[in-house]
């Protein structure tokens, strides 16, 4: 397939995607909306990227049935318009697409204008989180920490949050932090809990930044040192966090 042949020149690209696009590729399709969409090789048009997306997401191709979905979820290129976006994150989804499995749950979460289902959401976030998405992993942590559409678990809780936390993910890393300060349904775990704040806090979380803070401040889970103590929470309170330049040692939000 000439149209995948590899160039720094993005207007030959564009070049050979058309060429292939124009014969029914849905591959190049996908890639000429791409191109529209982020103005690469072409000026930027969002209208023709849903075009183009659109021909390729009626062949099934899962890529450009996600990327329809978000303009109709975001109204680029056409009306904003919920139902058509379900519609294409459903049918990405359905195709194990995990990203778009993650939209549509999202969406099932009360964020596009659909009615909350929380079952539906939870169905779908398990779908992506076990493919290892991350953004699915930390939801449906959250989602079995208060019930929402599942029995609730906090061991399923931590064991996802988890999961989401050794990929780098900074929320789950602080969540994960806080279920172990606090014994939160979980054996409580001081070392545990600064472990991940300081990953989180490292990321630049200014929560973990400042309840790091407090665990120097208490020497626990780690060696009482005021310094550190002052040190995150000078970070903490750069990033907005007054609660930790006013009372640092109480600080545990």
């Amino acid at each position: 397939d000439v149209y995948k042949r590899q160039t720094q020149d993005p207007d030959e690209s564009v070049k050979w995607y058309r060429l292939a696009a124009e014969q029914g590729n849905a591959d190049a399709q996908w890639s000429l909306g791409s191109m529209y969409s982020t103005g690469i090789g072409v000026i930027k048009d969002f209208k023709k990227s849903v075009d183009w997306y659109r021909l390729a997401a009626e062949q099934g191709y899962a890529k450009a049935q996600f990327e329809l979905a978000q303009m109709y979820r975001e109204g680029k290129g056409v009306t904003q318009h919920y139902k058509e976006a379900i519609k294409w994150y459903r049918l990405a989804a359905e195709q194990g697409y995990a990203e778009a499995q993650y939209d549509l749950a999202q969406m099932y979460m009360g964020k596009g204008g659909v009615t909350e289902d929380y079952k539906e959401a939870a169905k779908w976030y398990r779908l992506a989180a076990e493919q290892g998405n991350a953004d699915a992993q930390s939801s449906l942590g959250s989602m079995y920490k208060n019930g929402y559409g599942v029995t609730q678990n906090s061991k399923d809780a931590e064991k996802w949050y988890r999961l989401a936390a050794e990929q780098g993910h900074v929320h789950s890393q602080y969540r994960l932090a806080q279920m172990y300060r606090r014994g939160d349904g979980i054996a409580q775990d001081f070392k545990e809990s600064a472990k991940w704040y300081r990953k989180a806090a490292e990321q630049g979380n200014g929560r973990a930044q400042a309840n790091l803070g407090t665990m120097y401040g208490n020497g626990l889970g780690v060696t009482q040192d005021d310094k550190e103590a002052e040190k995150w929470f000078r970070f903490a309170a750069e990033q907005g966090h007054s609660e930790a330049q006013y009372n640092p040692v109480s600080y545990t939000h």
